[in-house]
């Protein structure tokens, strides 16, 4: 696979961290969604199409937490799969994972992986501090 098609696949998966995880840009998500794209890792009950994505994003994410940051501090690109390891951070500033806002800034670490098809998510795996992160949160209230 030619470089130029690797550093393509990395910049979709820093832009689908800027605009859809910061951002929650609904215009980004309907173009960067391949239709049948499927998350290998999603939570027990949460859809693991696209919609699971976009739930995981809205009503996790963005109704817990204000000033949301991804901090990507490696991308690594073979074949069609991007590697990222990277942190989303922001205040606790509403409900997060059930637990009242603590106004508490947090960092969720992450690692995951994407297959890029035809420029867009396919499939997802991925590992992240998520629950840690809500189980830390809700031992302080």
């Amino acid at each position: 696979m030619n470089s130029d098609l690797l550093e393509q696949n990395k910049a979709i998966v820093r832009r689908f961290n800027t605009e859809l995880i910061e951002q929650l840009n609904a215009e980004t998500f309907k173009a960067i969604m391949h239709p049948d794209f499927i998350n290998h890792t999603a939570a027990p009950g949460v859809d693991k199409g696209s919609a699971g994505i976009w739930y995981t994003f809205e009503k996790v994410l963005h109704a817990g937490l204000s000033d949301i940051k991804v901090t990507i501090f490696d991308q690594i690109a073979e074949g069609n799969k991007v590697t990222t390891r990277k942190t989303i951070s922001g205040k606790h500033t509403g409900i997060f994972m059930g637990v009242p806002a603590t106004q508490r800034e947090v960092t969720i670490n992450v690692i995951d992986i994407v297959h890029v098809k035809d420029g867009q998510y396919f499939e997802h795996w991925g590992i992240n501090t998520l629950g840690a992160v809500a189980a830390m949160l809700a031992s302080e209230k």
